[in-house]
């Protein structure tokens, strides 16, 4: 029930007048002390005694940000919403001013444009100054006039988010607002003043000094007229010999400079021909390498597959030197049979016969060896097969 709006308040820009705080910080302040203890039951007529206690302004402070009584107030007037009337009478009070700059704060929460820059932009001749209360927890120096700034061009402060309203130009294009006029305007209207009349004064005795002077003639201010005038001629010839010289020496170093450019365009085109010549030999000695790196890599090429023909005939040439040694081995075997069996013909017709009769008992004898196993190298192996031959078994390979 202590934290409800008064059900005669009015909404403000469509919306409960707390609801203009944030819900963090709104409930911050209903579990604040100050507030159960100070604001609790507080009326319009109260609530300005509450206000003239107070000895600094701020949002939150602290670790846990912990509001001020400042922001428990400012709660509190939008809770109970008093009459328009009494939140003037605290912005006018000249008194007390953390009770102006609670005035003016809630009339920045909940006055319309016209209204917040009516009645605020007045208190920009206070210059009083003020405690705030940083979010550190520190104080730090302030001014009324600073204040009154922060609420009139600031979106955000004392950790309240500010309804936005219009600028003062679009107000007073639509006729609402009268130009801005300045306190101090007429203290600079009167300086302006007198200084336009200083200055009027000053040329009215300067005419009378030259009415004075051009009002008769005498030989001493004739021999001065003279004298001006031969110093003017003598000025003047002056002038014309240094401006020739001028003329001269202005020519000279705008040769110098011709000199100097055609000068800096030589190097710039030695330069530029110096890189052209250097990026073409880096070029070619790019391209160069790339062909040294082709030509070892064909030479690689080369060279192993020379290996591999080399490789290749070298096998074929042992493979028919093993053929050829073969052949002269059959050959020469042959030549031997040949030469055994060509003694004589009788002898030869003889042993052909008895040849041809041993010939197959010779190879019965190889066929029965081989079938029987009995010839075979290792001894061992002969003699079991001789073994398993009498008792009719296979042979042992």
């Amino acid at each position: 029930m202590a934290n409800r709006t008064d059900p005669a308040a009015k909404s403000i820009r469509g919306t409960n007048p707390q609801n203009l705080v944030e819900k963090i910080l709104r409930s911050k302040i209903y579990q604040n002390t100050y507030w159960k203890e100070q604001c609790f039951g507080l009326t319009a007529e109260t609530l300005v005694d509450k206000a003239m206690e107070l000895d600094h302004l701020g949002g939150t402070h602290g670790g846990n940000r912990k509001p001020t009584p400042f922001m428990c107030l400012v709660m509190k007037m939008l809770q109970i919403q008093p009459e328009k009337e009494i939140v003037i009478e605290f912005i006018k009070n000249d008194d007390y001013k953390y009770v102006r700059i609670l005035g003016a704060f809630y009339l920045r929460l909940t006055g319309t444009d016209v209204d917040v820059y009516r009645y605020l932009e007045p208190l920009y001749n206070d210059y009083r100054k003020l405690r705030q209360k940083l979010p550190e927890g520190k104080f730090s120096l302030t001014h009324v006039d600073e204040v009154i700034d922060e609420l009139l061009t600031k979106d955000y402060s004392c950790d309240i988010a500010l309804p936005r309203i219009k600028k003062r130009w679009t107000l007073e294009t639509l006729g609402s607002l009268e130009p801005r006029r300045s306190v101090l305007e007429d203290d600079f209207e009167e300086e302006e003043e007198k200084e336009e009349n200083d200055q009027l004064d000053g040329l009215e005795d300067e005419a009378h000094e030259k009415q004075d002077y051009y009002r008769g003639r005498s030989p001493a201010r004739e021999r001065d007229r003279d004298r001006r005038r031969d110093r003017d001629r003598y000025r003047e010839r002056d002038y014309d010999r240094d401006y020739d010289r001028d003329y001269d020496r202005e020519r000279g170093r705008g040769r110098d400079r011709d000199r100097d450019r055609e000068r800096d365009r030589d190097r710039d085109r030695d330069r530029d021909r110096d890189r052209d010549r250097d990026r073409y030999r880096l070029r070619d000695e790019k391209d160069y390498g790339r062909d040294r790196e082709r030509d070892r890599e064909w030479e690689g090429r080369e060279r192993e597959r020379r290996d591999r023909d080399r490789g290749r005939r070298r096998s074929h040439s042992r493979s028919r030197s093993r053929s050829r040694d073969r052949k002269d081995r059959e050959g020469g075997e042959h030549r031997k049979r040949h030469a055994r069996s060509s003694t004589s013909p009788r002898r030869r017709d003889g042993a052909e016969e008895n040849g041809t009769r041993e010939e197959p008992k010779k190879k019965k004898e190889r066929k029965e060896k081989k079938e029987d196993g009995t010839d075979h190298p290792d001894p061992e192996i002969a003699e079991a097969n001789r073994l398993r031959a009498s008792l009719g078994l296979k042979p042992l390979k």
